[in-house]
């Protein structure tokens, strides 16, 4: 039974550690859903070279961090599969069908609890103050910074023949009138441009990266050319300025 105890704690201390990994990688601004798994591959040795690992090794924290779990997975995985056969190599039937029907409800148990979203919560906001206080992770919380939760996002759209977007340079397009943001532009089989000037024209193919309001943006894809384009742009343009008055009337009230 000391052995099976000792399959639970490493079993446990292995999600311990790779939450604390995925919440630090979260930290440095990946996403929730990206962290969890850059952290989990990382701690298995498995997946890890897939497109998005680019944005962990890219940045010294992130590789930092995804190096030390790299090293405990090894650990972890080596000291897990020799308690195992420790486990059940010792005793006769009936005893391993004991110890394997209590396996089965252990994990069933911390399955559960590892799932669960109030005790996922309650030990991100730990884990999460934990790090805070004693390392020295560079937070970037890109969804709290942009209001993403508030109404604005941050998409790709896809510029299309036969579409609003396509064939104008960005000073024509006057995206800033509708209160949109363009991050970037992917060139189609070229090069990705950062920030991009007004000169920029933009080509079937071309992929923008946009920050503004979700509703302008899902609109915005699918703008058609010509005077209906022309007129969405104007509408959109309109509902802007007044949401902009709004706000500088809302702040002198204050």
């Amino acid at each position: 039974m000391a052995a099976l105890a000792t399959l639970f704690a490493i079993i446990i201390i292995s999600l311990i550690v790779v939450r604390i990994g995925a919440v630090a990688l979260s930290m440095t601004g990946l996403s929730d859903d990206l962290a969890r798994f850059q952290a989990q591959s990382a701690f298995t040795g498995v997946g890890f070279t897939t497109n998005e690992s680019e944005a962990v090794m890219a940045d010294p924290g992130r590789r930092k961090i995804a190096s030390i779990l790299m090293l405990l997975g090894n650990a972890g995985l080596g000291s897990a599969i020799a308690t195992l056969v420790i486990t059940f190599g010792g005793g006769n039937g009936r005893e391993a069908l004991v110890r394997l029907a209590i396996m089965v409800v252990g994990l069933l148990v911390v399955w559960r609890v590892a799932r669960s979203v109030a005790a996922d919560r309650f030990f991100t906001r730990i884990i999460r103050r934990l790090l805070e206080k004693w390392t020295k992770l560079e937070v970037k919380d890109y969804a709290q910074l942009l209001e993403i939760d508030r109404g604005y996002s941050i998409a790709q759209i896809e510029v299309k023949e036969n579409e609003w977007l396509c064939r104008k340079k960005l000073q024509d397009l006057r995206l800033n009138q509708e209160g949109v943001l363009v991050l970037g532009i992917q060139r189609k089989d070229g090069p990705y441009i950062g920030a991009p000037r007004g000169e920029a024209k933009l080509e079937d193919g071309d992929v923008l990266t946009c920050y503004g309001q979700v509703s302008v943006l899902e609109e915005l894809a699918h703008r058609k050319r010509g005077a209906p384009g022309d007129d969405q742009h104007s509408e959109a343009a309109r509902k802007h300025r007044e949401r902009m008055e709004a706000e500088r009337m809302r702040d002198r009230m204050r």
